[in-house]
């Protein structure tokens, strides 16, 4: 019978993911014997006398648990909450456990993890717990950077001990907090803080104001109302605070290595938009790193969760491409158990069109999807035929896809009097009446060889379940008029009509900044209107292709229901630094009216600055990006304190303009420096070696601890041809294209966690800021 219950602290879960495979199996033992009986001998449990509510307990002759009392749950038994493992040497009496008062989570603080700079300053000395004195060999001090002088302003000197109290800061840091002089001894605190208070932190020291870091960091983690008397109640405590449950799948958590906090940990901020009850479409956005797809993934959760039982797939787990949606499948199977996911529809967009044609056409007329490269093809031929040179292919098609199948248009009236906004160049009536009769004849030649374009499908595929929408309206207004009767007699001959419904309860949109109008209508069309219906993710910063949409223009009405994420949990700072440079500081679209910023975005991470090198030609290139990455190699393959070494292979990146860029680095690589290489295609890295090689629109939703980004040249970013077609003749298609261009760098420069390298020979790409 179990005598008490233990959860896992995320810090410490993370402290495990770093420890010796035979430490985590040990680990696995004491919880198990603990939860038996708590008090056995072997784990001489045992309070430390710096908090009473903290406890240590022996996991083998070298290794504590730093346990604290976390109430009696609801079945009467003791709650445990283990908020540290620890070598026996490094435990300390410098501990305390709290209840945050903004979050209502509770909060660990080791001062033991905490710089030794912090704390000579503060004049802070810390002492070992007694049981562990007897060491034979003291805990060695770790080597710390210098202390500034005595006379050194405090960094928060604009900030008293009341402030800090108010944005969330934990109790036990705030007299540290306001003692730090310098930038290195914030990094110091902040790396052993809790999770509130480092944010906190965090955004004073980066310039923050303290109204601001309230506004954009406290009250999105506040939580929404704590009774009186919440400062001492553990039990409730524990509820709100994200753990993991030793009594489940512990094992999993500790084998699964610390990718996982990524995929599973909610912040405060996040888990409220997550839980939140909303009463249409909603949408997350925010920076890369941010989050929004566990947001996303969590949400579809939560959603299924719900779920009545059966058997059917009322929720759909979308995104933009075929690479994306495989990983949505797999980090949500992390997440829920396998009997929810077979209630969810996983489908990347295309594919999502695709079933709604398959379902909608007779056997043998569908038609061919044909790429846009050959699309243009054609367009050229019916432009040549007409002796027609006022346009060239690629505006028509443009004007085409934007415009005639972006707003569903199917008459020559109805293109007349289309809006064409942000569109460049100007059409009179004389010229749309040519331009609609060249897409005519367009649009003709490929019915004719029974060929279409995604595009095409897309706006197909929505015109039907738009219309299926529309019976299913019709059936429940004549419904409602006879008072919920059978509508048999209404119906035709097909049982299909009398069981007609919406295709999904629930719909959730990962990377929408890529989705065209089509999209979004037959996805709108997909669910019917009302609670919970849309949960829509994305970051327009990121939108690689030009497909600039107004949510409310097709149905979604997302006011009053959207939330913004700042902090970055993926890239380090000095990165996501110059990465907003790539993108300057012009205003977004918010996927609605509004404007979009990267304003307030931020991380906690710290790293190296990122590396732009200019080099003498495509050969130094190549030669600096190999040595470049040996030199990773051996910095992610060096052994750690147990022989451990770790794998590269998928760790490293590098990212090129095009495709052809892509073969050749790959072949200069293996040939001559002898560097295994993976190409990134849309089914994933092909190949099996070390270094992968891709596109940036490959690049999209994926990570890697070091990145290069090669190429960067003027010409290459932007391409030459976009100046010589469109800088004269189309200012304004010039502008989206030069833009669209910033996009995929900036989304390839965030791809990189913890290395970010930039290299290009000849003049530097205008988008770099060197």
């Amino acid at each position: 019978m179990t005598t008490a219950r233990l959860s896992l602290y995320q810090k410490a879960e993370n402290e495990l993911y770093k420890m010796d495979s035979s430490v985590k199996t040990k680990f696995y033992d004491f919880c198990h014997q603990f939860r038996n009986d708590p008090d056995h001998p072997s784990l001489d449990l045992k309070p430390l006398k710096g908090d009473s509510r903290i406890f240590r307990a022996k996991i083998d002759r070298s290794y504590r648990a730093l346990l604290a009392r976390a109430g009696i749950g609801a079945d009467g038994v003791q709650q445990w909450l283990v908020v540290a493992v620890r070598h026996r040497k490094d435990v300390y009496e410098e501990l305390s456990v709290a209840i945050n008062r903004i979050t209502g989570e509770i909060e660990f603080v080791d001062l033991g993890v905490v710089g030794q700079s912090v704390l000579q300053r503060a004049g802070v000395q810390l002492t070992p717990a007694p049981e562990e004195q007897a060491e034979p060999t003291p805990a060695p001090i770790p080597a710390a950077p210098e202390p500034a002088p005595p006379t050194a302003s405090p960094l928060l000197a604009d900030c008293t001990a009341e402030d800090l109290r108010r944005l969330g800061v934990a109790e036990a840091l705030i007299d540290l907090a306001l003692s730090v002089t310098t930038d290195a001894e914030l990094d110091e605190l902040i790396a052993g803080a809790p999770r509130l208070t480092a944010e906190v932190l965090t955004g004073l020291g980066s310039g923050m104001s303290i109204a601001e870091v309230e506004r954009e960091i406290t009250q999105p983690a506040a939580a929404p109302e704590l009774e009186p008397g919440f400062e001492d109640d553990m039990a409730a405590a524990l509820s709100r605070t994200a753990v993991t449950s030793v009594d489940d799948d512990i094992r999993n958590v500790l084998a699964e290595g610390d990718f996982r906090a990524w995929k599973v940990y909610l912040h405060p901020t996040q888990r409220k938009i997550v839980k939140r009850n909303y009463s249409g479409p909603a949408r997350v956005s925010g920076g890369p790193g941010t989050g929004k797809t566990i947001v996303a993934l969590h949400r579809v959760a939560r959603l299924a969760a719900a779920l009545p039982p059966g058997h059917n797939k009322p929720i759909l787990l979308t995104t933009y491409t075929k690479n994306l949606t495989a990983d949505l499948r797999s980090r949500l199977s992390s997440l829920i158990d396998p009997d929810l996911i077979s209630r969810i529809d996983i489908k990347h967009i295309d594919q999502l069109a695709q079933t709604v044609l398959n379902e909608n056409t007779a056997p043998g007329s569908q038609r061919s999807l044909i790429d846009d490269d050959k699309a243009l093809d054609i367009l050229r031929e019916v432009l040549f035929e007409h002796d027609e040179q006022r346009w060239d292919a690629e505006f028509l098609f443009d004007e085409w896809e934007q415009i005639v199948l972006g707003q569903s248009l199917a008459t020559r009236q109805e293109y007349f009097k289309a809006r064409r906004a942000g569109m460049g160049r100007s059409l009179s009536r004389p010229e749309r009446a040519v331009v609609w009769k060249l897409l005519d004849q367009f649009t003709l030649r490929l019915n004719g060889i029974s060929r279409e374009t995604w595009a095409q499908a897309a706006d197909r595929a929505a015109r039907y379940e738009r219309e299926r929408a529309r019976k299913v309206q019709v059936r429940a207004e004549l419904k409602e008029e006879i008072g919920g009767g059978d509508l048999k007699h209404l119906d035709d001959n097909s049982s299909a009509m009398r069981y007609l419904s919406h295709r999904y309860r629930h719909i959730v949109v990962d990377e929408a900044q890529d989705l065209s109008p089509a999209h979004w209508k037959m996805l709108r069309a997909m669910a019917a209107p009302g609670p919970d219906d849309l949960f829509i993710a994305g970051d327009t910063h990121q939108r690689i292709y030009d497909r600039q949409v107004t949510l409310s223009t097709v149905g979604i009405n997302i006011r009053g229901r959207s939330s913004k994420l700042t902090l970055s949990y993926r890239t380090t700072q000095e990165i996501l630094d110059e990465a907003a440079k790539v993108v300057d500081d012009r205003p977004y679209d918010d996927l609605d009216d509004g404007t979009d910023t990267l304003n307030g975005y931020h991380s906690l991470l710290r790293g190296p600055t990122p590396d732009f090198v200019a080099c003498a030609d495509w050969s130094d290139e190549i030669s600096g990006l190999a040595d470049a990455l040996k030199q990773w190699r051996a910095e992610i393959t060096r052994p750690a304190d147990d022989g451990t070494a770790r794998d590269p292979s998928g760790t490293m990146a590098v990212c090129v303009a095009d495709g052809d860029m892509a073969g050749r680095v790959a072949a200069d690589l293996e040939l001559k420096h002898g560097i295994t290489t993976a190409i990134l295609t849309k089914d994933g890295p092909q190949g099996g070696g070390e270094v992968h090689i891709g596109t940036m629109h490959r690049f999209k939703g994926l990570e890697y601890q070091k990145l290069a980004v090669i190429g960067a040249s003027d010409g290459i970013l932007p391409r030459a041809s976009l100046a010589e077609r469109y800088e004269s003749s189309d200012p304004k298609r010039y502008a989206r294209e030069v833009r669209k261009s910033r996009n995929q760098l900036f989304v390839a420069t965030t791809r990189a966690r913890d290395a970010l390298r930039i290299s290009w020979h000849g003049k530097p790409s205008p988008f770099l800021p060197v």
